[in-house]
């Protein structure tokens, strides 16, 4: 039998309003991690091949600018991935009843390839042993922690191969995303298109910065149409976000 409680309705429209609105805040809080990249990123260069070449070079980048060192090894990124999480769980709801399949498709995406990304960065025990490589004056101490800071960054540096599916594929879940976006018809096409493209843009990069050698500079370029596109993308779903948790609340009212 079809249950017509109003009361019922209510508490479930105010669970899917919150989820929305937590979507929305943390997509504003992401926002301010990737200008604050942007910024960061503009300020020191951008330059990939300037980064320290070595452990030895990274344990001294930590103790003359501990964040900078952070930093160089995605340390912001693995924040930021981590405040995306309740986004894409709110992008999967709003298609719960309209495309609930390959919507669910990309939250698993994006939630295993964001577990890679969190379990293959080395930023804080590149930053132990750069503390534990200064505070000693034993050379042959100094000889293995460095070994052990070298086969960090064979796995977690910026463009090596042990990072490449944490960013390839959440990548391929914002492309999953849009797509499931633009036949969804929650969000506009524009926003839909955006997202496609910026998606496509990013997941090239990803490709050439770590398979390709020598192609930094013309990566970072491609990266930076890829980059504004996704954060013009993030910006759109992010006001329809709060519109559909305001319709939510004018729901929750009539039925009150």
């Amino acid at each position: 039998m079809k249950n017509n409680d109003p009361t019922q309705h209510s508490d479930t429209d105010r669970q899917w309003k919150n989820i929305y609105f937590l979507g929305g805040i943390m997509t504003l809080l992401a926002l301010a991690g990737i200008l604050l990249d942007v910024f960061i990123g503009n300020v020191t260069g951008g330059d990939l091949t300037a980064l320290p070449g070595t452990a030895i070079g990274r344990f001294e980048q930590f103790q003359s600018n501990v964040f900078l060192g952070l930093y160089n090894l995605d340390f912001l990124n693995i924040v930021n991935q981590i405040i995306l999480i309740p986004v894409y769980i709110a992008l999967f709801a709003v298609h719960r009843n309209t495309n609930v399949g390959y919507a669910f498709l990309a939250l698993i995406a994006f939630l295993f390839g964001s577990a890679i990304m969190v379990a293959n960065n080395t930023a804080l025990p590149m930053l132990e042993l750069s503390n534990k490589y200064f505070a000693t004056s034993i050379e042959s101490q100094r000889t293995l922690y460095a070994a052990a800071g070298e086969s960090m960054l064979a796995q977690g540096a910026h463009g090596s191969p042990g990072i490449f599916l944490g960013f390839f594929i959440p990548t391929i879940a914002n492309l999953i995303f849009s797509i499931v976006m633009l036949h969804g018809r929650v969000f506009s096409k524009i926003n839909s298109w955006i997202g496609i493209i910026g998606s496509i843009f990013m997941l090239l990069y990803i490709v050439l910065i770590n398979f390709i050698s020598g192609v930094e500079n013309m990566a970072t370029a491609i990266a930076m149409p890829g980059g504004l596109l996704l954060i013009t993308w993030m910006i759109l779903f992010t006001l329809r976000l709060f519109k559909l948790g305001r319709n939510v609340c004018s729901d929750q009212q009539r039925l009150q």
